[in-house]
């Protein structure tokens, strides 16, 4: 819906353009004074200003230079008589849009309003694309064929048809950012932004503004206005990871972006809206986090309506050959590569802490290393090599003996154990079954 500012001292005229435009369907607003016009400006965001150049106090040309000045992105244009055509020319020089002579047609007004906003949108889209292109970085597909996996595949189709945020639990490493990208690709957003921040990597006295935008001369070295990732990433989606590091005072910010879709820039006055699909993930318990009172309890039962839990990739061995393959493939220099079948052995049995990530971390280094197009056993690095001389079958028990004993401690309520264990629900209930465990 275009939103539209009447400025205009004729009482009647602005109740006939109120009540045409918001028959027509735009959102009006109105004011006799261009004092009031300018401070409805800096507090509000409009997108055309409808604005008569003769009015008591400050007139309309300089309600046009403070808002050019301030870089408020309201297109403006001026209703004017035939007296003062050259003052509206002039005016247009001053940058703006166009200009309407008294008396006009709703329909001749209906038509300038709507390519000023055509225009408006233009340049918006022009410099997202822009600050989007400075941050994209390349996105791979999922693979898998972990049947966990799978279904987790299949709930993102569905909850990427909602505007409801979504929460992304898992180990660092796991591919939460690109199980975030996939449910932007299968949203009706999938031709906006998708933007990712990850709240650990920016320092504290940073992250406000780089969310949020700031103002010019809001602070030290706020040399020019910037806009944040939360106007970024408008019509699209905003991916925050690591989410249980974000301070408290911003998440008292965010909770209310979440639900006004409003939020104001550092040193702003102007209310900016927006239209954001949120995704969170955390490598952290913030259920648990919430109840000691290191993340506030609001914020999370916001955000946690949807969750979805990515296995670690230690639970899911059966994608690593598919991992190694889609890696060579996707680089060219080492197509002629393979791995021998006790390198892939190795590979297989070790506990990945790292994840996906350490996996392309150390197929890149021993790819590199190596100086024979077959990898053995003894080109992978050292720690997997240590990691292999646990037996198996010690490590099983270890495992199963802890999760029988957390199952235990909490009086065989299965939902609790998932949660201090820190895994989905559904893999607790796969690994109880193999042990022999069905009630």
């Amino acid at each position: 819906m275009i939103k539209v500012l009447i400025a205009d001292d004729e009482k009647n005229l602005r109740k006939v353009l109120m009540s045409e435009l918001s028959s027509e369907g735009f959102d009006a607003g109105e004011t006799d004074s261009g004092i009031r016009a300018a401070e409805l400006l800096e507090k509000e965001e409009y997108d055309i200003l409808l604005l008569d150049l003769n009015m008591p106090g400050l007139g309309g040309m300089d309600v046009l230079k403070k808002i050019k000045g301030l870089e408020i992105p309201t297109e403006v244009v001026v209703l004017t008589g035939h007296a003062t055509i050259s003052t509206a020319v002039e005016a247009m020089k001053l940058g703006a849009y166009d200009y309407l002579t008294k008396p006009f047609k709703i329909e001749e007004l209906k038509a300038v309003i709507e390519k000023a906003y055509e225009k408006k949108t233009l340049l918006s889209e022009n410099l997202l694309l822009k600050t989007q292109l400075k941050r994209q970085s390349g996105h791979k597909n999922i693979i898998t064929k972990n049947p966990l996996m799978t279904e987790i595949l299949e709930t993102v189709r569905k909850v990427a048809v909602t505007d409801t945020p979504v929460l992304i639990y898992g180990e660092s490493g796991v591919g939460k950012e690109l199980v975030a990208k996939a449910i932007h690709d299968a949203s009706e957003r999938a031709e906006r932004p998708f933007i990712p921040i990850n709240c650990g990597a920016i320092p504290e006295n940073m992250l406000e503004s780089e969310l949020f935008g700031h103002e010019k001369g809001s602070f030290t070295g706020a040399y020019e206005r910037k806009l944040g990732l939360l106007e970024i990433a408008n019509n699209g989606t905003l991916f925050l990871d690591e989410i249980g590091e974000l301070p408290q005072q911003l998440q008292v910010k965010l909770l209310r972006v979440i639900e006004t879709k409003r939020f104001f820039r550092v040193g702003g006055v102007r209310e900016i809206r927006v239209n954001v699909k949120f995704v969170f993930a955390t490598n952290k318990d913030i259920k648990a986090e919430a109840e000691k009172g290191n993340f506030r309890p609001d914020l999370y039962y916001r955000i946690s309506a949807l969750t979805l839990h990515i296995p670690p990739l230690r639970e899911r061995k059966e994608d690593i050959p598919l991992l190694i393959d889609y890696f060579i493939r996707n680089n060219p220099s080492f197509k002629h590569r393979r791995f021998s079948k006790d390198a892939l052995d190795v590979i297989s049995r070790y506990s990945w802490p790292g994840n996906v990530r350490e996996l392309n971390n150390v197929l890149q280094r021993t790819l590199l290393l190596s100086q024979s197009d077959t990898i053995t056993r003894e080109d992978l690095p050292a720690d997997l090599i240590m990691d292999n001389r646990i037996p198996g079958s010690l490590l099983e028990d270890v495992e199963r003996n802890h999760i029988l004993k957390v199952l235990k401690e909490v009086n065989g309520h299965r939902g609790m154990a998932a949660d201090i264990l820190g895994i989905d629900p559904k893999t607790l209930y796969r690994k109880l079954l193999s042990y022999g465990v069905k009630e």
